[in-house]
């Protein structure tokens, strides 16, 4: 696979984040380990988070094949962003790793990606799975803002990149509890962005359907529902070099889901110095189910 940050011949245009550091939540796999991949290939070194142990393998692997495929240094650490502390306790460990082979110690991007799915409709929420999603999806992110605050640039350089979804904006009957918790994280990015203007921008992005595990493990009736959002997707329309896999799948969806390194290319966009001058707002990252208004 070639990875977005590669030109059309997979020759990465390395020098364009040279020197830098990213930490990005959720990293393991999915959408995350696919940004990864993006700003590595730009000279980024990294840091890989994860929360369950059983990504240990995946972590560590993708670290590897950023440091052999790039030459990028790479951090891998198991936090648990949402629990009291947590975010405080990761970001000292990041500190104390880096700080073992380098002489000063900067974030220059932060990409809050770790979150979680869940769909009931009313008359099925409660209070144990509210608490459960906005503490993973809403309250890790602003805990891990704070704490990643004292190390930003002070020169407007930093780059803080929060992944939504269309399901803050969509009104998906069972998302009561998942769209809400991502609209919470839309609201923070405006806050932020005006807070730190003087230290990172500040900005959203909100995937619609994208072949990761998350979107594996979604019900029949979740992805039925989707259908008609899929089919006016105008960039989820079958193409001819689609393989016939994804055809396949098509015919069942509506339309093709974006692969991760689509995502990831619109965030490592975010991440660049021609970035500067956009912040506090919420990029469609969707293929066109949602756009801006």
């Amino acid at each position: 696979m070639v990875h977005n940050g590669t030109n059309g011949n997979g020759v990465c245009p390395r020098g364009l984040l040279d020197g830098r550091l990213a930490v990005i939540t959720g990293s393991s796999r999915g959408i995350g380990a696919a940004v990864a991949h993006n700003l590595a290939s730009k000279g980024c070194s990294v840091v890989i988070h994860y929360n369950s142990p059983k990504s240990s393998k995946d972590a560590i692997e993708l670290a590897e094949a950023l440091r052999t495929s790039y030459g990028v240094d790479c951090i891998v650490l198991q936090a648990d962003l949402s629990a009291d502390g947590g975010p405080e306790d990761f970001i000292a460990a990041i500190k104390d790793q880096w700080t073992t082979s380098h002489p000063s110690f900067q974030i220059d991007i932060l990409i809050n990606n770790a979150g979680m799915v869940h769909n009931a409709i009313l008359g099925e929420c409660n209070s144990t799975d509210f608490y459960k999603v906005y503490r993973i999806n809403t309250l890790a992110p602003l805990l891990t803002m704070q704490a990643v605050m004292p190390f930003l640039p002070n020169d407007r350089s930093g780059r803080v990149v929060n992944v939504s979804s269309v399901s803050s904006t969509t009104g998906f009957v069972d998302q009561s509890i998942y769209g809400g918790s991502k609209a919470a994280l839309e609201a923070c990015t405006k806050s932020w962005a005006r807070q730190l203007a003087e230290r990172c921008t500040v900005n959203a992005v909100n995937p619609g359907p994208v072949k990761t595990e998350m979107w594996g493990g979604l019900t029949e009736k979740f992805v039925e529902d989707m259908r008609p959002y899929i089919h006016l997707t105008p960039l989820m329309a079958v193409q001819d070099t689609d393989s016939d896999e994804a055809k396949a799948e098509a015919k069942l969806l509506g339309g093709v889901p974006a692969e991760a390194d689509k995502i990831a290319g619109i965030i490592g966009m975010l991440c660049s110095a021609e970035s500067a001058w956009c912040t506090g707002q919420v990029i469609c990252a969707n293929g066109g189910m949602r756009m801006s208004e």
